[in-house]
């Protein structure tokens, strides 16, 4: 395995917690609550990318995907049940046999590899669709792994990144609140240096090759429990689309 990019202290923290990935009240409550608003943002983006029907069964049939970082597979599944060809790469070897177990007992079949983006690239791998989630923030070098992301997909490809922005109030929320207050998360398992402002991510993907074409926020709402998209408020938890041109 390539180590280019991997930050092991970071694969260590999700590794410890690989058993949990599917307890939806368990340490990875926080994912399971945003990926209804993640998903909403990837299947659409998608599907206007590669001009799909989100209403036929299998809309995504014939694109091959990449979901770098799949943890327990919360978003590798929901594409291969889309239709996608899924191949969920992890650096975190823990991660992946829980994964392999979920997929069989869902019936799906989903390429589950314990490998870094930079392997998969120098090995000629290329997709239509690299999903890079909640990543970014946990690798050695950003610039280097969304280069990597660029060379994995083909032209006219499309990368969907999420990340955390990086002020007061994503401190707040994300370290005091989800950490230590909620304790949604174990301590230590985000480090806010390592936050990403959106203006700082675009100047990367840009940098690594690709163009950004949108991004929006994802916020949290206290009062009705539940995440939504947002054109405007990017202060926390936020997601771009780009293209490979």
């Amino acid at each position: 395995m390539s180590t280019t990019t991997i930050d092991p202290a970071e694969v260590a923290k999700f590794e410890a917690m690989a058993a949990e990935w599917w307890d939806p009240n368990g340490k990875f409550k926080p994912l399971h609550m945003l990926n209804p608003c993640r998903l909403d943002y990837i299947c659409g983006q998608i599907a206007a990318e590669f001009d799909r029907d989100l209403r036929q069964p299998h809309p995504f049939e014939g694109l091959r995907l990449l979901d770098i970082g799949c943890g327990g597979g919360l978003l590798s599944e929901p594409m291969a049940r889309l239709g996608a060809e899924v191949i969920g790469a992890d650096a975190a070897a823990g991660n992946l046999p829980v994964a392999r177990i979920h997929a069989e007992q869902s019936g799906l079949a989903i390429d589950y590899r314990h490998t870094t983006a930079e392997d998969l690239a120098a090995a000629g791998e290329r997709f239509d669709v690299v999903l890079n989630m909640e990543v970014v923030e946990h690798v050695a070098d950003p610039l280097a792994y969304l280069t990597a992301c660029h060379d994995l997909l083909k032209p006219g490809g499309l990368m969907l990144c999420s990340t955390i922005n990086r002020n007061p109030k994503s401190f707040a929320v994300a370290i005091v609140g989800a950490e230590v207050v909620m304790r949604w998360l174990p301590r230590g398992t985000h480090d806010w240096a390592k936050f990403i402002t959106p203006d700082e991510l675009y100047d990367l993907i840009r940098r690594a090759g690709l163009e950004p074409v949108d991004r929006k926020g994802m916020v949290f709402n206290p009062l009705r429990w539940s995440w939504s998209l947002s054109e405007r408020d990017l202060s926390v938890n936020y997601v771009t689309a780009s293209i490979r041109r």
